[in-house]
């Protein structure tokens, strides 16, 4: 049971399902709630189905580009330092103006499954197996869609400047684990 928790959180990290609560406001800014209901099942399929088929087809692409896990962890741990840099020194991550495909871009990839995502998947495939793995990504991404599905209520609670420093944190831990992912990668 821990190696399931033990998995569950560094996805939950990466997602930052409660950070993207303001890009998701802005992007759905004026749509009704119907098109939002939409919108976030859209979005909750497509990063469901990417970060799953990069699951069990991630390694079978390693071998084929001759790229090893420890290599995947230098680059993944140095892209993650990079974007967890940026939104820590950021002021607020670009909204993009929604169209029919915002679902699947912006939200679904790259910012539900996107880099940190991926890369963490692999890595906890190898530290924990396949089901809790798969257990972390399906959980976090339904966790994701229930948090943007009640933007409304939690944004007004939570108040813009509690959604900025959750993400901060966030984007601090993730710092920190792709700090960790390096290290392991060097190692390695």
């Amino acid at each position: 049971m821990s190696a399931y928790f033990l998995a569950f959180v560094p996805v939950f990290v990466a997602v930052d399902a409660v950070g993207m609560l303001p890009i998701f406001m802005s992007l759905t800014r004026g749509m009704a709630a119907e098109e939002k209901r939409r919108l976030i099942i859209q979005s909750t399929f497509t990063a469901l189905l990417v970060a799953v088929l990069f699951v069990f087809g991630g390694r079978l692409l390693f071998l084929w580009l001759g790229i090893t896990i420890s290599d995947f962890l230098v680059a993944g741990g140095v892209i993650l330092f990079v974007i967890s840099i940026r939104d820590l020194l950021s002021d607020e991550k670009s909204p993009r103006v929604p169209g029919q495909t915002v679902g699947v871009v912006p939200l679904a990839v790259p910012l539900i499954a996107g880099p940190a995502v991926l890369t963490t998947s692999l890595i906890l495939l190898n530290s924990y197996g396949i089901y809790p793995t798969l257990f972390a990504i399906v959980a976090n991404i339904l966790l994701c869609a229930a948090i943007l599905n009640f933007s409304s209520r939690l944004s007004s609670l939570l108040g813009e400047a509690g959604s900025h420093t959750l993400s901060k944190i966030a984007s601090l831990f993730l710092a920190a684990i792709a700090v960790m992912m390096v290290r392991r990668g060097l190692f390695g």
